[in-house]
């Protein structure tokens, strides 16, 4: 049992991280417009966070040394300001979404305007980082997060056509030939979603928060390859629910309850509950990932005493910190702005800084000096760098297709 409970982490990031309200919106809007013709890129970022995860988190393990430290050492002061800057600032915006992702999940689930609910989030996310032992909060937000398999559930219930669908996925371009500048702005934005830093921010602080050392690597290899690769199956599923129920009648996700329609349509109101709760605690474990990312790369990076490990008053900048961000992220939210539209633009934005992000990684997990015997082996090595110019790639795109497509238009 213990061993099952160790892996929640790699569950709660990965549920957090693929599955967000960002995630969900985009996964159902891919699904309606294109089907299936962008599985490719889901798998290929799942390869890719997982291989780049497994190095922070052996860094973190062997080393003691969280991500952003490391960001700061290999970038210098200046550089590692700019990388700071850029990701304390995706992770505002993606602070702002969650909160307003939970926001949207209660009101699916009570029927009141989200507008009322945004103090309730904001409340709940501050006493979990404040009250909630890291164990119990990865535990349980991870583990209800797991109720998004009913989307799963309901595509099999759907009784689609398996050979269309498998047609999409061997045949991506067909689908994307009509719309090629929206087909590969969602490509990027998929990638992005997938490769975000905050999830290696908090993998690797997490390692530290559970107090892993080199004896951990085997939960840290399960923790990365059974978590990473969940939260990419379910981010499919959502595709799919879409493709198989909205793609014909094409309709445009715009609300929570047009994502969730396939399932309701599948499984009726028992299939819906389990649907609200999995929303529900994917976004608000990505609000306490994308919190604490906030608070441990700037206590990181300034050399603060950071951890909930830590008492409030032994780690005070750390927890100051968060709670400014989440103060900052209502204060957006109640100005009526779509928590939606902050988050499809946190995901684009979070590309351009992936190089920054993990090229620091890539070159501390090859140095012997620093990892030992866990060092970077050639066929690791090589993927990293593979990956690396994928992610430069995509960073380089990110912008002009924003601009070029009008954000997927």
């Amino acid at each position: 049992m213990k061993r099952i409970f160790a892996v929640a982490l790699g569950i709660l990031t990965a549920i957090g991280g693929f599955v967000d309200i960002g995630d969900l919106v985009t996964n159902s809007v891919v699904g309606s417009r294109f089907g299936l013709s962008l599985v490719w890129v889901v798998a290929i970022g799942v390869v890719g966070i997982c291989l780049y995860a497994d190095m922070a988190g052996r860094v973190a393990a062997v080393g003691g040394r969280a991500t952003f430290e490391i960001i700061r050492e290999r970038l210098g002061p200046r550089t590692g300001l700019i990388n700071l800057g850029a990701s304390f600032l995706i992770n505002l915006l993606t602070v702002t979404a969650e909160i307003g992702g939970i926001a949207l999940a209660l009101q699916l689930a009570a029927g009141v305007g989200p507008g009322m609910w945004i103090p309730v989030a904001l409340f709940g996310v501050w006493i979990v980082l404040w009250r909630v032992k890291f164990s119990i909060m990865e535990n349980v937000a991870g583990l209800l997060g797991l109720s998004l398999i009913v989307f799963v559930v309901a595509l099999f219930l759907l009784k689609p056509d398996w050979g269309s669908l498998a047609t999409d996925v061997v045949q991506p371009w067909t689908q994307g030939g009509s719309n090629p500048l929206s087909y590969w702005y969602f490509a990027v934005a998929l990638f992005g979603a997938a490769m975000t830093p905050y999830e290696v921010f908090f993998f690797s602080s997490g390692a530290l928060e559970e107090h892993w050392t080199t004896k951990d690597l085997g939960t840290e290899r399960a923790n990365v390859f059974i978590g990473f690769p969940l939260g990419g199956i379910l981010s499919v599923a959502i595709a799919a629910c879409a493709a198989v129920v909205l793609m014909p009648q094409a309709i445009q996700v715009e609300t929570l309850s047009q994502i969730v329609l396939p399932v309701s349509q599948a499984g009726g109101q028992l299939a819906l509950a389990f649907a609200i709760v999995g929303i529900l605690a994917a976004t608000f474990g990505a609000a306490l990932e994308t919190t604490l990312s906030s608070g441990y790369t700037l206590a990181q990076f300034f050399g603060w005493s950071w951890g909930k490990f830590r008492r409030p008053t032994q780690a005070a900048r750390f927890h100051l910190a968060m709670i400014v961000c989440l103060l900052v992220g209502g204060g957006i939210l109640l100005t009526g702005v779509d928590p939606i539209a902050v988050t499809e633009l946190s995901v684009v934005f979070s590309a351009v800084a992936l190089p920054l992000t993990y090229f620091p990684i890539l070159v501390v997990a090859n140095d012997p000096d620093y990892m030992g015997d866990e060092v970077n082996g050639r066929v690791r090595n090589a993927l990293g760098v593979v990956f690396l110019v994928i992610i430069l790639i995509a960073a380089i795109a990110a912008i002009p297709l924003l601009i070029v497509s009008g954000m997927g238009s």
